[in-house]
């Protein structure tokens, strides 16, 4: 990130401590001499005045460029350009915002409808991070699908402080509230044909985003709260406020820092000595949140204390080595038992610490779609996920465009 134009924070606090030393000489001379009192009072005013002003006028200029940088990317788009609505049809298509359906760090997602009656998910967006990345990138990506499994953008808003993404909306809302317990009334669980399915439907999502695009978009934040389901239980991937497009032929792209959400981030992602970040940083995210399905849970468990967390993925390897009853919730019979195989041997598989040891999304599908016959025990993910913090699901946003 060039450096900004303008003062640094400590050059600015040196500034406000000779002000403050130059305005007491000021008061204690008008104190000595009364007459000069009403000339010392204004040249007060004046110097607070331009102070203020100058502050205010690096504010109002950062913001602006902004702004102009936003415009101009919008410009720039073209026909791949979503339609763009004013803050006025927001606020219409929303019934004022009356129906909150989620809130983040980013905003809060309201229920809507459009004048053809079709029911929308409105993201409106709070300030802008950095320079309007997330913003940019969540347009910019977006703008380029057209996949069953990828959530469809609608339009948008760009209007002064307001701004707003119009998605297609999804009446089940996202994958976590299936498979996350967390004691929430809208809880249950799914079972393991359809939870299956949605596994597929997500490798195919990340497959067409990997390859079946003309650029190749990285996801960077696949987790189960970025997972919308439709009314029959259909995946889309959502959320690419975290994206970056890298040419096709290009395998290993450039990051500056991490970026992700803590428990999925492959650890490449944020130590480049465990290999060079591509596609295969997605893969691994989406194996830890393929284990998160067949367990029910995070990946490590919140129940216990910190000297004995259960780290699922090892846990679930042993039994599987061992050929032990899996124990897991709603395994009926022998299909289900096959289809929960399937989903833990491409789990571990796609958390392999080596990049290279990891397949690609499009042999993930394979083996998904293959015989559980046909697929061999990976070898041990020797890295843990970092402890306690990716209990929270809170997202690192490290931006590099």
């Amino acid at each position: 990130m060039a450096a900004s134009v303008g003062v640094t924070p400590e050059s600015s606090n040196a500034r406000e401590e000779n002000y403050y030393h130059y305005l007491t000489f000021l008061w204690n001379c008008a104190s000595a001499v009364p007459s000069v009192g009403i000339m010392v009072i204004l040249l007060f005013c004046i110097i607070i005045k331009k102070h203020s002003k100058r502050e205010s006028n690096f504010f109002w200029k950062k913001k602006t460029e902004n702004y102009r940088n936003i415009e101009a990317f919008l410009k720039n788009c073209g026909s791949l350009s979503p339609k763009r609505y004013a803050y006025s049809d927001i606020k219409k298509i929303t019934n004022s915002f009356k129906t909150k359906l989620g809130q983040g760090g980013f905003g809060c997602v309201f229920k809507g409808k459009l004048e053809n009656d079709s029911l929308v998910a409105v993201k409106v967006l709070k300030g802008l991070k950095g320079n309007g990345e997330d913003f940019i990138n969540e347009v910019a990506t977006i703008s380029r699908t057209c996949h069953v499994n990828i959530v469809t953008l609608l339009g948008f808003c760009f209007e002064g402080r307001h701004k707003a993404l119009i998605y297609e909306f999804m009446p089940n809302g996202s994958l976590d509230k299936f498979i996350l317990d967390g004691g929430s009334s809208t809880y249950r669980q799914l079972g393991w044909e359809v939870m299956y399915q949605i596994s597929v439907g997500i490798a195919r999502g990340l497959e067409y985003l990997h390859r079946g695009c003309n650029t190749r978009i990285l996801h960077f934040d696949i987790k189960p709260h970025n997972i919308l389901l439709n009314e029959d239980f259909c995946p889309k991937i959502s959320d690419f406020g975290l994206a970056k497009l890298c040419p096709q032929k290009e395998s290993i792209i450039s990051l500056t820092g991490a970026r992700g959400t803590a428990g999925y981030i492959a650890p490449e992602v944020f130590c480049r000595n465990f290999g060079g970040v591509s596609h295969k940083s997605d893969v691994y995210s989406y194996g830890m949140m393929v284990l998160e399905m067949v367990g029910g849970r995070k990946n490590i468990s919140v129940e216990v204390d910190r000297t004995s967390e259960i780290y699922f993925p090892h846990w679930v390897y042993k039994r599987l080595e061992l050929d032990e009853d899996l124990k897991l919730h709603g395994i009926m019979d022998g299909e289900a038992n096959a289809s929960a195989r399937k989903m833990i041997i491409v789990g571990l598989w796609c958390i392999q610490t080596d990049p290279s040891n990891r397949p690609s999304i499009s042999r993930v599908v394979e083996m998904l779609e293959g015989s559980i016959e046909s697929l061999q025990i990976p070898p041990k993910p020797y890295l843990s996920s970092p402890s306690r913090a990716p209990v929270d699901s809170s997202t690192t946003h490290v931006m590099t465009l």
